[in-house]
């Protein structure tokens, strides 16, 4: 599945970001959470569009509280979910939602879409999703709308001291680079010259996002997609990770994180912060008692 569901990472990223991420004492209500990406992040903007990249059936969200699919591409709670809840928030709504409107607009709101990745082209199979031009759009029309809501003083305060998340990449290898049969991607580029553009192109999205107001970014690096069972079911015959696409990722995550700190430096503060959700993930399974009671994309 795009993105593929590396769920464990979750709980290592808001371990991560709780303590940075609360808002101050005096406050008197939590930061606004901005997300923005694929299907890991996704929490029911697809049901709005006709594409193939859905979650509304099940077995996804069996043991969301519902028990029904919601759109998030998992079995319960996603990563926004957990951290909006760390957070003190109720989670954002998915942008296209027509709940989306009046006080719900402080909360924030999930620009994400199952199948997009950092290139316009990853993810064409899936036909029509919110590739990441248009998420960005959609976040400079939420602040008009915000603005026409709050005023200008409070739109811009919310904006500035949200938290914003980024989870992006691994469908530009899964979805793109390796499983599209003689992708035009993996004709045009070795992997390590792929690395590099993806890299990037990374890069104007988060400059944009900084120019759109966003302050407090997580950025997100893949996790092992070469472990993730889909994978193993199609290109491992001994249960054995897939060497190739783990490569993949060994290039990708060094280089967005001096990328992150590229940005920074131009910035001049720490605006962007990297999450090592490979690490994360092996840390996970190593260590499962280090993060609580937690079971999938639910927790018990």
């Amino acid at each position: 599945q795009m993105g593929a569901a590396l769920v464990p990472l979750l709980v290592s990223v808001v371990l991560m970001v709780v303590a940075a991420a609360r808002a101050p004492a005096a406050s008197a209500a939590p930061r606004a959470f901005f997300v923005f990406g694929d299907s890991l992040v996704d929490n029911g903007n697809n049901n709005y569009l006709l594409t193939t990249a859905r979650a509304d059936a099940p077995p996804y969200g069996i043991d969301f509280p519902s028990h029904r699919a919601t759109g998030r591409f998992s079995n319960g709670l996603n990563i926004p979910d957990i951290i909006s809840e760390h957070l003190g928030a109720e989670p954002a709504l998915p942008y296209l939602s027509p709940e989306l409107r009046g006080a719900k607009l402080l909360v924030g709101a999930n620009f994400a879409s199952a199948g997009v990745g950092i290139l316009n082209d990853t993810g064409v199979q899936f036909v029509n999703i919110i590739r990441m031009g248009d998420q960005l759009r959609y976040f400079g029309e939420y602040q008009r709308k915000l603005r026409a809501f709050a005023g200008e003083e409070q739109a811009a305060r919310l904006v500035s001291g949200a938290l914003v998340l980024v989870t992006l990449g691994g469908n530009d290898f899964v979805n793109n680079y390796y499983l599209v049969p003689m992708s035009m991607r993996s004709r045009q580029y070795a992997l390590p010259d792929y690395v590099r553009f993806i890299v990037s192109e990374y890069r104007k999205i988060l400059a944009r996002l900084y120019e759109l107001g966003a302050r407090r970014v997580i950025v997100t690096g893949t996790g092992p997609l070469g472990c993730v069972p889909a994978e193993l079911a199609q290109h491992s015959s001994n249960g054995e990770c897939a060497a190739e696409l783990n490569r993949a990722v060994d290039l990708f995550n060094p280089q967005v994180v001096d990328m992150v700190r590229g940005l920074n430096r131009d910035a001049g503060a720490d605006v962007f912060v990297s999450a090592n959700a490979y690490r994360a993930n092996f840390d996970y399974l190593a260590n499962p008692q280090s993060y609580g009671n937690y079971v999938l994309g639910s927790r018990t």
